[in-house]
């Protein structure tokens, strides 16, 4: 966050944990290649705690939530790319995007981009099992309990939030936002880093609309998919900024 503090990561045997407040923790894999090294966020609401994305699952991430038995944990996967998926599987209350519910199902590989991840150079800077290959990776298959759309609803019970359709870096890429709070966990729609639009299903005039949006949209504090979380005035400097770069791009083209 811009001006703010950033929370020490603790590094276990395969997760990284940061405790951002006394509600969030965020969680991340440090062995993983940067490229697929995703943010993992567990709040904890009055009624049910949130899980948005569940990294890789090279090892399991179910055991490493702190939720406390027979309180409901609700997973959201904000876009079905192999770095936000890899865990869902172990999770009971599996609630993704409505745009590609039918994939949670198979988890192609085409689908996730888990190829990609196959004979990726530096995969891992640590073996999670003696034996583990890069080229074995596969996403189980998780159905979804839940689809989620654009103004759909998820009740914590203490706090709420709203869906956001955000395409762009991928065409069923969604947000969470608590209006009344202005928390905004964002996937990979907005991120403070180098964002990806390059990719097979990426749609960059989608995304430009997406960062209109976003400019729009009067957060308190964001955690992303990827780097460090953001307040308003950072994601509206990273929105432009990608604005700003692809008018270059389409005047010079």
């Amino acid at each position: 966050m811009a001006g703010g503090p950033k929370p020490e990561l603790e590094i276990g045997d395969w997760f990284g944990k940061a405790k951002v407040d006394a509600a969030t923790t965020m969680l991340t894999e440090p062995f993983v290649h940067d490229f697929v090294r995703a943010n993992m966020w567990h709040l904890k609401g009055r009624d049910a705690d949130l899980l948005v994305d569940t990294g890789m699952g090279i090892r399991p991430l179910a055991p490493e939530i702190d939720t406390p038995p027979g309180k409901p944990l609700i997973v959201v996967a904000t876009h079905i790319h192999l770095d936000h998926i890899g865990s869902l599987h172990e999770f009971r209350l599996r609630m993704g995007p409505k745009m590609s519910a039918a994939q949670f199902g198979s988890m192609d590989d085409a689908v996730t981009y888990a190829y990609m991840f196959h004979n990726l150079d530096g995969a891992v800077s640590k073996l999670p099992a003696p034996d583990w290959k890069a080229i074995d990776y596969r996403i189980p298959s998780a159905p979804l309990t839940r689809a989620l759309d654009e103004g759909d609803v998820v009740d914590l019970g203490d706090r709420k939030f709203r869906v956001l359709h955000l395409p762009g870096h991928s065409p069923d890429s969604i947000g969470l936002f608590d209006e009344a709070d202005g928390l905004f966990f964002a996937g990979d729609a907005i991120y403070d880093g180098m964002l990806i639009d390059d990719l097979p299903d990426s749609d960059r005039t989608a995304y430009c609309r997406t960062m209109q949006r976003l400019l729009d949209l009067p957060i308190r504090i964001g955690h992303g998919g990827h780097g460090p979380s953001f307040d308003r005035a950072r994601m509206g400097e990273i929105a432009s900024s990608y604005l700003r770069r692809r008018e270059r791009f389409v005047s010079v083209s």
